[in-house]
């Protein structure tokens, strides 16, 4: 079997698109639950909780979804899956961004830009503007979820030579966006962000392992100061591992400023590289040496296309055992044979604050088993939340949203009432375009992974059918 990799957020798409895609890409993997011993996997012999929360009768999780987006994303994830029809759409979807005539130009075309929006970018993203991702997110809200991880589609990356003023326009564009982003958000919200966004001499900077110039810190601090005063959360994500050691670094000196009282800086950290275990554990030690909590966010992975051979795991299945084993030693608070004690640790892991960012049924099932366990048994459990990207995996966002929900008490730990949020895109139409086309680059291996979700929108347009005609 291939190995196939993900990190929150994105869709699947055929390898075949990679005639009309560029090559840089990240690495996905299927959502399809194994449920083979993970003992059975190389990295370990870890076993893992295989329990699931007690089942309730309740009503569909999707029913709560508007007709009108069960059929978008049935239709959506539909095209998905086939490979010649996503090719033609990528191939429109460039020369749109490309062309300056009036017909294919979304900015001049009034007609296409309505169809776009409408389609893929309803889809995908939260919208163009304050009012209308406010409205997305109460509408995200209204229906169970805790809130949003808001992202700026607009991103200052590598190119060029590195001058006084380019830089100083790059931290400009990055410091605005930030704001506005955390403007947006409500309490409780997180804001995602990515340091290399702050231009060619941040990338530089961060692979070099050195830190922030004095103009790029007051930028950070600005934004970060203003998510700290709405109580909202801040999420930067990892990159390629020659980048990732100085975004820890940065990161790590944030958590050290932000996270004294409870975890507002979070770090992302990629399964499927075999340094992560090892880098998490000397970070736990960090955290608990200096008196600050960390905030974790678990992924399968990315850019792995960019990476060398050895730097990752062999196959998609090793890498299920290191993400579910990171999970599980944060979770339970306790050392196992994937997440190790290094030296100068205590006997136990220390409490963090835990985002599970996965489209992995079966991943979500064993963290939800996990801290229902806990609760019955009276355990104190760590602050925690899922996440997944607006658009997709809606059956497991959902299912995490009704668990909360049901019928029980945090006391009997009859449910997980953990709290879920989905991640969402914000931007102009061009510059969400250009988001979702990098997007599918970075994930061209990955066309089953929408299959999941269309077999789940087709079953439940199925139902509506079946209530429609009194067949059910």
């Amino acid at each position: 079997m291939k190995y196939r990799i993900q990190q929150l957020g994105t869709c699947k798409i055929d390898r075949l698109v990679s005639q009309s895609i560029p090559a840089s890409r990240r690495f996905v993997h299927s959502s399809k639950t194994n449920h083979a011993p993970l003992a059975a996997t190389s990295p370990s012999t870890l076993q893992l909780s295989h329990t699931h929360p007690k089942a309730t009768t309740r009503e569909p999780c999707l029913a709560i979804l508007p007709t009108s987006t069960v059929l978008r994303s049935y239709l959506i994830t539909r095209m998905s899956s086939s490979p010649v029809i996503l090719r033609a759409c990528f191939t429109l979807l460039r020369k749109m961004l490309d062309s300056k005539s009036f017909l294919l130009n979304p900015e001049r075309n009034f007609m296409l830009k309505w169809i776009f929006k409408h389609t893929f970018y309803a889809q995908f993203c939260a919208g163009e503007n304050k009012f209308e991702v406010q409205r997305t997110v109460s509408q995200l809200k209204s229906m169970g979820y805790t809130g949003a991880i808001l992202e700026y589609a607009l991103e200052v990356l590598d190119g060029g030579e590195v001058s006084a003023e380019k830089t100083a326009q790059d931290i400009e564009t990055w410091r605005k966006g930030m704001l506005q982003t955390v403007e947006i958000a409500s309490a409780g919200d997180f804001v995602g962000l990515k340091w290399s966004g702050i231009g060619t001499e941040a990338l530089k900077l961060l692979k070099a392992n050195k830190p922030p110039t004095p103009a790029m810190l007051s930028a950070i601090h600005e934004a970060c100061d203003l998510a700290a005063q709405k109580g909202v959360f801040v999420l930067p994500g990892a990159e390629e591992e020659i980048t990732n050691t100085g975004l820890d670094t940065w990161t790590l000196d944030l958590m050290r400023r932000y996270n004294k009282d409870r975890p507002m800086m979070y770090n992302t950290y990629q399964s499927y590289l075999r340094s992560t275990p090892a880098k998490l554990a000397q970070h736990l030690v960090i955290a608990q040496r200096e008196g600050f909590t960390a905030g974790i966010k678990v992924v399968r992975g990315a850019y792995l296309l960019m990476e060398p051979k050895h730097a990752v795991w062999n196959s998609k299945e090793e890498t299920d055992v290191i993400y579910d084993g990171l999970v599980e030693g944060l979770l339970k608070r306790k050392y196992n044979s994937i997440l190790k004690p290094v030296a100068g640790s205590m006997d136990t892991v220390p409490k963090v604050g835990l985002m599970i960012a996965s489209h992995n049924l079966a991943s979500v099932q064993k963290a939800q088993a996990i801290r229902s366990e806990q609760a019955q048994k009276g355990e104190e459990r760590i602050e925690c939340a899922y996440a997944q990207l607006q658009g997709m995996a809606d059956e497991i966002s959902l299912d995490l949203v009704q668990a909360s929900k049901a019928g029980g008490s945090e006391e009997n730990g009859a449910v997980d009432k953990s709290r879920t949020f989905k991640c969402a895109t914000w931007g102009t139409v061009t510059q969400c375009m250009n988001f979702l086309l990098r997007r599918a680059a970075e994930n061209q291996d990955a066309a089953g992974r929408t299959a999941d979700t269309s077999n789940a929108m087709g079953r439940e347009l199925m139902r509506r059918w079946k209530a429609g005609v009194g067949l059910s």
